[in-house]
């Protein structure tokens, strides 16, 4: 089965909200997805982009494609590199 990553829409009429979620490639925009990975809410001011890393993780190691859109957004709202406080710092 080929899997891919991409957003379900939700909400009402001009109040769009999507599910981000991990979906055999076949079925609708709409239809049935394997498991929901996060949400996107592109309405509120600032847009609140929200996805579970370690499962967003797991599909991509099983070769899950993600969309374009998806693939976009990732990108743009990468987590921020936590410090490591084993890792020695480069301006001591």
């Amino acid at each position: 089965m080929a899997v891919s990553i991409r957003m379900r829409r939700a909400g009402a009429k001009k109040r769009a909200f999507y599910h981000l979620v991990a979906t055999d490639k076949r079925s609708p925009r709409d239809g049935r997805y394997i498991e929901k990975l996060g949400y996107y809410d592109p309405v509120t001011e600032p847009p609140v982009f929200t996805v579970d890393q370690g499962r967003l993780a797991y599909w991509l190691e099983r070769g899950a494609k993600a969309s374009y859109t998806v693939a976009q957004l990732l990108c743009k709202n990468k987590p921020k590199e936590q410090n490591d406080p084993n890792q020695e710092s480069a301006n001591p």
